[in-house]
């Protein structure tokens, strides 16, 4: 992928609205942009919008940290697709808590946004962008298309790749719009372009359309490790097809457990491994982990971005910490976590609790200030083996969205909550082999009786840290909004405190329901 990163065309230069797609096919006023009325005139053009579709999850736009951006009307640093991710998953949770006072931030810690919200909104529109680009790709990529470009039987052989990856990749995003708002507009590249008001799918009719699409494109991308690094495989859609199916039951009411516990057993049988030491995940040079399903990509030369693990390296450094520690020039003071989660640790045999604890306090008097809670030394910008980071403000670092010890943890919680074609034996030794690599040793194994689903949602938090599970996770075990489980400031409260069950999902847009009739707002917003 860092190869094809380098090779990305000027395609998609458009302001994301979901109620209204405008015509794409403009010819672009600028004589050095690309549109689609043009790119495809050479045939390599294919792969290049793909590979727009997979740097879509790390830059921001077209131009570096800076210019051209994907999303009009908004900052470019914090817009990108994996930074406004992680903080709708993070910021809103236990987990992470930020001190800076940009706009409405603080609402997703305190678990008071409104359908304003510049945060919510962003990641609403950063994921229809997605939607966007892959269908125009399948659009552009049709039977018809290809024979009217004279396109041959080799390149149409890896189209069809080309395609079934596009759409893994929408079906990621709209797996995060079901996720996250439940009640959101669905639309094919059979849509067309053109101005039209969608109508808005319900969870079931979302489902049903994701568990279909990620079955037919199953045995269509590349066996697992069979792609390059970076791009989907079967493996790769496996896990997305067990993440729907392990929050089947909160999606729609109907577990799926047994379905899970199938599509796990693909991937714990497709030939990974745990990388050797749990620090090495999050360094630079992690593209070499046994362990990742499916990465996004960073390159310190290629993906400069504010976003994406620019941000996620940067913004957890601050105070006294020594950011060439982690291979970059300077923190920015922003990120740490909870006395919550940090007391979900052994943090004295553990090796998994990295905290920085030196001029910090564990409680959290004032949000803003950085010192108030503990450092999270989570990412590194240096190469395990040793050596200098290619850039001191751009990561190389790959940030982890699918990966083993995940998919470990899934067949444990899938096995609790009554799923068959699984057995508690097997997911003890499990998670005794995560937590054998956190120790060092056998001092943190347990017991069949010690696995309950109390420990499951704990060990994903420690196991899993920052990796944008954590929302989804909580709600999941009902314990995000009105559970009994509550951390600092939550609820804007220092001690914590239950909020509105609602708040389990998030608000449409107020920009999208004025501007698409068809659409209602989620209950209680």
């Amino acid at each position: 992928m860092k190869n094809l990163y380098k090779s990305l065309v000027l395609i998609f230069i458009v302001t994301v609205s979901t109620s209204c797609f405008h015509n794409l096919n403009t010819i672009p006023l600028d004589e050095d942009e690309v549109t689609a009325a043009t790119v495809y005139d050479d045939p390599a053009a294919y792969k290049q919008v793909l590979a727009k579709i997979y740097a879509g999850l790390a830059v921001s736009g077209q131009q570096g940290p800076l210019g051209l951006p994907d999303l009009a009307n908004i900052d470019e640093g914090f817009s990108s697709y994996l930074r406004i991710y992680w903080k709708c998953q993070q910021l809103t949770t236990d987990e992470a808590i930020i001190s800076w006072n940009d706009g409405t931030i603080f609402d997703l810690h305190h678990q008071n946004w409104d359908a304003n919200n510049e945060f919510i909104t962003t990641m609403y529109n950063r994921i229809y962008f997605q939607v966007m680009l892959a269908n125009e790709l399948l659009r552009e990529s049709t039977e018809d298309k290809l024979n009217e470009r004279g396109v041959d039987a080799t390149l149409k052989a890896e189209i069809a790749v080309f395609r079934a990856e596009a759409r893994f990749m929408r079906a990621l995003s709209y797996w995060h719009a079901l996720d996250m708002f439940r009640n959101v507009p669905l639309v094919v590249e059979e849509d067309g372009v053109g101005s039209f008001f969608p109508t808005q799918a319900t969870p079931q009719a979302m489902f049903d359309f994701l568990e279909a699409e990620l079955k037919e494109i199953e045995n269509i991308v590349p066996a697992p490790r069979q792609n390059e690094y970076g791009r989907a495989d079967q493996a790769a859609v496996w896990m997305l097809l067990a993440k729907l199916y392990m929050n089947a039951e909160v999606y729609t009411g109907t577990g799926k457990y047994t379905e899970c516990l199938e599509y796990l057993n693909k991937v714990i049988g497709a030939g990974y491994a745990l990388q050797g030491v749990y620090d090495h995940l999050f360094f630079a040079d992690n593209e070499t982990s046994p362990e990742f399903i499916f990465p996004i990509r960073f390159d310190g030369i290629n993906t400069r971005t504010w976003g994406g693990m620019t941000f996620l390296v940067h913004a957890a450094i601050g105070a006294d910490m020594p950011a060439d520690s982690f291979g970059v020039d300077g923190g920015w003071d922003g990120l740490r976590t909870t006395k919550e989660l940090v007391l979900t640790y052994d943090t004295l045999n553990d090796g998994r609790a990295r905290f920085w604890t030196q001029g910090q306090t564990l409680e959290i008097d004032n949000i803003g200030l950085f010192t108030h809670g503990y450092a999270v030394m989570k990412y590194f910008n240096i190469p395990s083996s040793g050596g200098e980071p290619t850039d001191l403000r751009f990561p190389d670092t790959d940030f982890p969205v699918f990966r083993l010890g995940d998919a470990y943890l899934m067949y444990a919680e899938a096995v609790l909550r009554g799923g068959t074609g699984g057995d508690a034996n097997t997911a003890v030794g499990y998670i005794n082999q995560l937590r054998e690599r956190g120790y060092g040793n056998t001092s943190g194994n347990i017991t069949a009786n010690e696995l309950t689903l109390d420990f499951v949602m704990d060990e994903r938090a420690r196991e899993l840290l920052w990796e944008g599970h954590r929302r989804t996770d909580l709600v999941r075990f009902g314990q995000f909004s009105d559970g009994d489980y509550t951390w600092a400031w939550k609820g804007k409260v220092k001690e914590g405190k239950a909020v509105e069950g609602f708040r389990d999902i998030f608000p449409i847009p107020s920009s999208d329901l004025g501007a698409n009739p068809n659409l209602e707002q989620n209950t209680g917003y």
